[in-house]
């Protein structure tokens, strides 16, 4: 037997991220575009512990030094760029969804104070940790 909550918050889940999804949509259709402008940008996930701040940032095939990060005005800006491999270059192309080009992502962080960061990449992800001061 199901129970009434489960599916309520299965709705609200899919609520949330189809709110989401037309916010990301919104921002990428709606700003100008310069060369040197972000053309798209990364899902994330933002988790807190007691002694950390971890934020995900979906980066399939970007490798982690090649991403730039930086806490700026209560934000943590995460940048950089997504390009074809060598390889892929000349192929012919018959679907083409993961977006290519320069990306950037503008994440709010929870109040408080950070004394260190570790970045890392986690299968497909790249893993920010700020650690909390206290």
């Amino acid at each position: 037997m199901k129970r009434h909550d489960d599916s309520s918050d299965w709705m609200w889940s899919n609520a949330l991220a189809a709110l989401d999804q037309v916010e990301r949509l919104h921002r990428q259709l709606f700003h100008p575009r310069h060369t040197q402008s972000p053309s798209w940008e990364p899902p994330v996930d933002v988790l807190e512990t007691d002694h950390a701040v971890l934020i995900y940032v979906a980066l399939p095939g970007v490798d982690a030094h090649d991403v730039h990060a930086v806490i700026d005005q209560g934000a943590l800006v995460v940048s950089g760029q997504r390009v074809l491999p060598k390889l892929l270059r000349t192929a012919v192309i018959h679907r083409l969804e993961l977006p290519q080009g320069r990306f950037e992502r503008r994440i709010p962080l929870p109040p408080g104070r950070y004394s260190a960061a570790d970045v890392a990449g986690d299968r497909g992800c790249l893993v920010i940790r700020l650690e909390k001061t206290t």
